[in-house]
């Protein structure tokens, strides 16, 4: 009895906001001052207890604990240049064989999110995370230089320039790196909307680096922004492509826009591709267009913006990345593993090593 009427002071006294003395007869205080019926401060309970709660026995728990949510997100696929490809996921770095689809190697890195990879002029491979830059040598399948030191440690997107220098984006800027001693040249950290989403060349051989404020154009010899274009559909590049006649193809949240490199003015919008989240874009060389979708796969005319193909059979509909004509198949990345196509095949096939069937 003491308990409850100790309890029925700590209601009234939160009510009312005054000091209230364990008792004074507060039932009697509660229908006086709140003018209520006494039975609605007396605490009520369920007609039936609750079911008890099972926890887990020692060993259950020591599973459960142990568990680790694992990513299968493929960010980066890099063709290389004795034919093989490069698989860049949540696990880690792997090559394989695109004919057959057998594992050729994994490279031990201390961060295995990757996010971005990109093959330099004697085809060493680098490979960006949210940990720095790292240099691998493909015949060692060694890690020969990092670079920790960029405006972030998170790099997003990697470009190499005509001369054979290695652009790295971040989400505080670019930085310019030398390849062979992987030594930072020089940096750009003010760039107009911050985070270098996604990289590419034009025919003049300048940047042009997607953001979170629409595109900029860097030359590539002084490290300075030409250009910002701004006010585009979707406000944020996430990704970029250039076509066989020079034009820029730039996706944004609900956008596929082609812009003229020359004078910034956007030619279209893809109308197929309107109010969708594009999310990676990639030429085939038949110059028809590879677009990736958070729901679904296409191939596109880039002269009509006519659907040439949409892909069944993907681990996920969130698209991320494309390697098209790599071992006479095209490579997709998903969020949740890597799958590859043919010509005349109807249904994309699961590369069962980098997806959650086979862990």
């Amino acid at each position: 009895m003491v308990f409850i009427r100790s309890r029925s002071s700590l209601i009234i006294c939160s009510i009312l906001g005054l000091v209230a003395v364990s008792g004074f007869g507060d039932r009697v205080l509660a229908q006086k001052l709140l003018n209520v019926d006494p039975e609605e401060v007396t605490p009520a309970y369920p007609a039936s207890p609750p079911p008890p709660r099972r926890e887990p026995l020692p060993n259950q728990r020591r599973q459960i604990e142990n568990i680790e949510e694992t990513d299968f997100r493929v960010k980066a696929l890099q063709p290389d240049y004795t034919g093989n490809l490069w698989v860049g996921y949540g696990r880690g770095l792997t090559r394989i064989n695109p004919n057959t689809g057998e594992i050729l190697a994994r490279v031990s890195l201390p961060n295995r999110a990757i996010d971005a990879m990109v093959q330099d002029k004697v085809g060493r491979l680098w490979v960006g995370s949210y940990e720095g830059l790292k240099r691998v040598d493909p015949r060692s399948n060694e890690i020969t230089a990092q670079n920790l030191f960029l405006p972030s440690k998170r790099v997003l997107s990697l470009q190499v320039d005509r001369r054979g220098y290695v652009w790295a984006g971040t989400d505080n800027g670019l930085a310019l790196i030398s390849p062979d001693e992987g030594l930072i040249m020089t940096t750009l950290k003010k760039l107009p909307g911050v985070s270098a989403n996604a990289m590419t060349l034009d025919a003049q051989g300048h940047l042009w680096v997607g953001t979170l404020d629409g595109l900029v154009r860097v030359n590539t010899a002084k490290a300075t922004v030409m250009q910002h274009i701004q006010e585009l559909p979707g406000t944020t590049v996430q990704t970029l492509a250039i076509d066989s006649l020079g034009l820029i193809w730039a996706g944004t949240p609900n956008n596929l826009l082609v812009i003229n490199p020359k004078t910034g003015a956007i030619l279209r919008s893809v109308t197929r591709l309107r109010g969708k989240n594009v999310t990676s874009i990639s030429f085939a060389n038949d110059k028809s267009v590879w677009v990736g979708t958070d729901n679904g796969l296409m191939r596109l005319n880039p002269y009509t913006g006519a659907v040439l193909d949409q892909v069944a059979g993907l681990p996920s509909s969130r698209i991320i990345s494309i390697a098209p004509d790599v071992g006479n198949k095209l490579w997709i990345g998903t969020s949740e593993g890597l799958a590859w196509l043919m010509p005349k095949m109807e249904r994309a096939k699961p590369h069962l090593a980098f997806t959650r069937a086979v862990q």
